[in-house]
């Protein structure tokens, strides 16, 4: 089925001749389907596919792919796909010590990109700095009821805070500050913070993507939002005017994202933070997240993601992303509205008189105030924290575990989350009485039951495991084997969740170099416009085109809208629409067609090649596959390759020259390629 979005046309190929579109797509959903067979075994012959072993692969357990085909290998799981020469240079320094340097980013010199990096300011801004520079624009009044209820929303979850954190008189300030922005609206559940809709300059909300069920519905991912797709090579407006857009934090983390995949020379560093970003995913289209992405993904997922796991899990929990996202921040004891009210009843009472009331005006009872206030237990956080963060879906956890675990990380909030929205722990929100999670009594006191928890959960079991399937699945197979698996949830739980030690485990086993492994993973959107301009050696100066064609393919960045993050698995990317975009932007990019980037093609091929379309069709396949491709993929090739459009002739014109830009396009089109 063909997925389109309303208002969007998918890109038409220009290739003129439908017979050959047709068959090129089939091939592509035959090839890549889910019960077809792996096509790891190239059918077309080359030299030396007998393994040998080779000195550059050192002590590494692999014995059924070649030298090339596992260098070919590690780049495309351990990296996002060789650049131009990456293989030969892998080969001189020794594959083991490529890997090796890997694991342990910090000793890399990754300054190139970070200079990359200098043009995109926000990255470098504190959550308290965005959120200054970068403020909601205030609805202008002829956008009508609509814009005043985004507003009114958008400030609804802080007042909830507010009342509850501050004295009696502060609360009558922050009210009538509340009235004057028109803040009339109650929170009656912690949910309705998850209301906050992206709306356009207009006031009307963006239609949905259909790339992928993550992003179906999710606010911010229509065709009006430059990360969900549109023309890539259209400019947004928040960069157009170079503009204080809120817009703007997101498009420049996006921006940074593809930089940073294509250019840094910690490859496997950048794999592990987008793998750690949707295993603990935060959407930016929900209200106050998309000025708390840069530091949530900046102080939180990037300098624990090779690290201990603990610590990560610990650092996430306390993220005002986080807590934002999945409403922690509104969780409170039930009662502790009873008891805030109860102690400022008896310090008025200690002072003497009605505390500034009028005789005979009765207080407001406990219960209604609480009403107000819409405070209560949140088990949003428990819930995802179990099921998706730790011990996954079947870890053995019962919903009275979740509600005991929500319990738990009760006063887990934020600090004025329009100013500098900062973690605090808050003891007055806090359920004080003993919990039972898991079997185990948390009774710590304090902020201390939820750093309890956390302890508990990265020890688990089950929780080593789950995190070990999850990789396993990254950067082995859809379907791993149970024996690898098994391997690598002893090295967590001996190495205290020590993720190097997993990854190490995992990458000296045979499972990881054998034959099955080899191409048996889909490319993700993302994972194919990085892995396509690192293949061409594109010079990008403008990543947003890419971030675009990224969304456009069905991977919205920072759009992902359950707490899932987007699937790694390949049901969820093969589909004749998404092939159709993979071909078009392999064609766009190979052919110099997006914006801000620089591919020469010529000099990768070979200047021979452009008079000779068999002869750059087979050039072509070597630089871009290594020579592994299948006889089927280059029969379907080769029939066309007297196309006017390949040969940029008419059909009687005896001048004939080769478009190598299309011939390159078409192979980075094909199955082969949308594997790693």
């Amino acid at each position: 089925m063909e997925c389109r979005r309303p208002g969007i046309d998918v890109p038409v190929l220009h290739l003129t001749r439908r017979s050959f579109l047709s068959a090129f797509l089939s091939l592509c959903l035959l090839t890549l389907g889910f019960d077809a067979p792996s096509p790891a075994g190239p059918a077309v012959p080359a030299k030396d596919r007998k393994p040998q072993r080779d000195a550059a692969l050192g002590g590494l357990p692999i014995t059924e792919l070649s030298a090339d085909e596992a260098i070919l290998h590690a780049l495309n799981r351990l990296a996002y796909g060789p650049r131009p020469g990456d293989v030969e240079r892998v080969r001189q320094m020794g594959l083991a010590k490529w890997i090796e340097r890997q694991v342990n980013p910090n000793a890399i010199d990754d300054r190139a990109v970070e200079a990359r990096l200098e043009n995109f300011p926000t990255l470098r801004m504190s959550s308290a700095k965005l959120l200054a520079e970068y403020p909601q624009p205030k609805p202008a009044q002829k956008q009508g009821r609509a814009a005043r209820d985004l507003a009114r929303r958008s400030v609804a979850a802080e007042s909830v805070i507010a009342r509850d954190l501050s004295s009696e008189e502060q609360q009558r300030s922050q009210d009538s500050m509340s009235k004057s922005e028109g803040e009339n609206a109650s929170v009656t559940a912690p949910q309705s913070a998850s209301d906050d809709l992206h709306l356009t300059a207009s006031g009307k909300s963006e239609p949905p993507s259909e790339m992928n069920p993550a992003t179906r519905g999710a606010p911010g991912a229509g065709k009006r939002d430059p990360l969900g797709g549109g023309d890539p090579n259209a400019v947004p407006r928040a960069i157009a005017d170079d503009s204080k857009r809120p817009q703007r934090v997101v498009e420049e983390l996006a921006m940074a994202k593809v930089a940073r995949a294509i250019y840094s020379e910690r490859q496997l560093q950048q794999i592990m933070d987008d793998f750690w970003f949707n295993h603990f995913n935060v959407f930016a289209g929900k209200g106050a997240d998309r000025w708390l992405l840069t530091a949530y993904e900046r102080d939180v997922i990037e300098p624990h993601s090779m690290g201990k796991f603990q610590d990560l899990l610990m650092a996430t929990a306390k993220s005002p992303a986080m807590l934002f996202y999945l409403d922690n921040f509104l969780s409170a004891d039930p009662r502790a509205a009873d008891r805030l009210a109860a102690e400022r009843a008896a310090r008025k009472m200690r002072r003497g008189g009605f505390g500034g009331r009028f005789p005979g005006r009765p207080a407001r009872p406990a219960q209604q105030q609480g009403k107000k206030n819409g405070r209560g237990l949140n088990e949003n956080y428990g819930r995802e924290l179990m099921e998706l963060h730790t011990l996954g879906v079947d870890g053995g956890y019962t919903q009275k575990d979740v509600t005991e675990l929500a319990r738990c990380f009760t006063g887990w909030t934020i600090e004025k989350p329009r100013e500098h929205a900062d973690f605090k722990f808050d003891e007055r929100l806090h359920d004080p009485d003993s919990k039972m999670v898991l079997g185990k009594e948390i009774h710590a006191g304090g902020m201390k039951d939820g750093e309890e928890v956390i302890k508990l959960l990265a020890r688990h079991r089950s929780t080593a495991k789950f995190i070990s399937t999850k990789l396993a699945r990254r950067f082995v197979s859809d379907a791993p084997p149970e024996s690898l698996v098994e391997r690598m949830t002893a090295a967590f739980q001996s190495s205290d969740g020590d993720l190097r030690a997993v990854l190490k485990t995992m990458i000296d086993s045979p499972e990881f170099w054998s034959r099955e492994a080899y191409r048996a993973k889909i490319k993700t959107p993302f994972e194919l416009v990085v892995s396509t301009a690192r293949a061409l050696g594109t010079d990008v100066d403008t990543p947003m085109p890419l971030v675009q064609w990224t969304g456009r393919i069905g991977e919205p960045l920072y759009q992902c809208q359950p707490p899932t993050g987007y699937s790694d698995k390949a049901d969820a990317w093969v589909n004749t629409g998404a092939l159709l975009n993979r071909l078009n932007y392999s064609l766009a990019l190979a052919g110099n067609k997006v914006r801000g980037s620089r591919s020469d093609v010529a000099s990768l091929l070979g200047v021979g090649a452009s008079g000779d379309a068999k002869g750059a069709l087979d050039r072509a396949v070597e630089v871009f596959l290594g020579g592994g491709i299948a006889r089927a993929t280059v029969e379907t090739l080769e029939r066309h390759l007297d196309n006017p459009q390949v040969l940029q002739a008419k059909l009687d014109d005896p001048v004939k020259r080769v478009d190598l830009g299309v011939v390159a396009g078409l192979v980075l089109g094909a199955p082969e390629f949308q594997r790693r």
